[in-house]
């Protein structure tokens, strides 16, 4: 398995997702400029958090046109998997690849912290081996993370089980207080249609190695590895 990971001028999380995959997963893990116009034989992509472009226009908005996404979206088109967290799931959704978009937080604000997942279907294979009554602590960073779409859409993502992941609290409770920033349903993470494309806002990459004192998000490359 070869995983490549995409290089945005405003990229944070790179080294991190590199990292976690290379060092704690034991994958083969490349690189990819965001000029470059091949994917190097990678097989899943990763669009990894930051501040492509420095949001300047609008989260995601530019890094949807940097060359590779061509290649990206030709990609995800053939069944390739692509992943994007925080930023990543952005840049997905300005390119289509996912439903809906992500505004700002409600609060206004920009919101570092450890928050808690549920995962909402078996049907992905990030959330296949993943315990649906256990409330994952991961962490979020982003100011435009409150996620978005028209009724009809929600409705499509829920009976098609697309949402991956809502916000809950520690016990798994999924409520309003629960929610950070504000996303309708307390959504954090979808999937599209054929469920090879997944976009989400909290970071697994970050809660992956024992040092930090929180390996939650481990399970979530694993099952990945387990089931692709």
């Amino acid at each position: 398995m070869k995983f490549g990971v995409i290089v945005f001028p405003g990229s944070n999380c790179d080294e991190d997702m590199v990292y976690t995959l290379q060092n704690l997963m034991g994958q083969k893990v490349v690189k990819l400029w965001h000029k470059q116009t091949s994917l190097d034989g990678c097989d899943f992509v990763v669009l990894p958090g930051g501040f492509s472009y420095g949001d300047y226009l609008r989260t995601g908005a530019v890094a949807r046109f940097s060359p590779i996404m061509n290649e990206v979206v030709r990609h995800a088109e053939k069944g390739g998997y692509v992943m994007g967290v925080c930023n990543g799931f952005q840049i997905l959704a300005e390119a289509g690849l996912v439903d809906g978009v992500l505004l700002r937080n409600t609060n206004q604000k920009y919101v570092c912290r450890n928050i808690y997942l549920k995962p909402q279907t078996k049907d992905s294979i990030i959330t296949k081996d993943l315990s649906p009554k256990k409330a994952y602590k991961i962490p979020i960073a982003h100011g435009e993370g409150r996620y978005y779409a028209p009724k009809d859409v929600i409705k499509r993502l829920n009976d098609n089980n697309q949402v991956l992941f809502r916000y809950c609290d520690e016990k798994g409770n999924i409520s309003e207080e629960a929610n950070p920033n504000g996303s309708l349903e307390n959504i954090a993470g979808i999937c599209n249609a054929t469920k090879n494309v997944f976009g989400m806002m909290p970071h697994p990459e970050r809660a992956s190695d024992a040092l930090l004192g929180n390996t939650d998000g481990r399970a979530f490359f694993e099952s990945v590895l387990a089931h692709i």
